[in-house]
């Protein structure tokens, strides 16, 4: 094509890709905020759901506590917050793999 011309066909095709794009962030972006992941304590008192958007939709003690240190408790609850966050950005990633997998940049067409 002589320089200065427009390629018609390129830029439907930026358009047609631009529009998958926006599709594929809307369904990563509800996905990340109904997917959930769930997180033990490494002692097993404690477990966390929480969203691959890092939202904490539950909290479960599944033990008695009334015996336990609260110091222990403590860190039993500060251990599973620290591994749901882990598990969100693992789900968030593992989303973010699955939904744009398929995309391959214009650049490289």
């Amino acid at each position: 094509m002589p320089r200065g011309e427009i390629d018609e066909a390129w830029i439907e095709e930026a358009v047609r890709r631009y529009r998958r794009i926006e599709t594929l962030q809307a369904e990563f972006d509800q996905a990340v905020s109904t997917v959930e992941v769930t997180v033990r304590s490494p002692d097993g008192l404690v477990e966390v759901v929480v969203t691959a958007g890092g939202r904490i939709t539950g909290v479960r003690f599944l033990g008695p506590l009334h015996s336990r240190d609260p110091r222990a408790v403590a860190a039993s609850v500060q251990a599973a917050i620290t591994a749901a966050g882990d598990a969100a950005q693992w789900a968030r990633e593992k989303l973010h793999n699955e939904t744009f997998t398929a995309y391959r940049p214009l650049a490289g067409a």
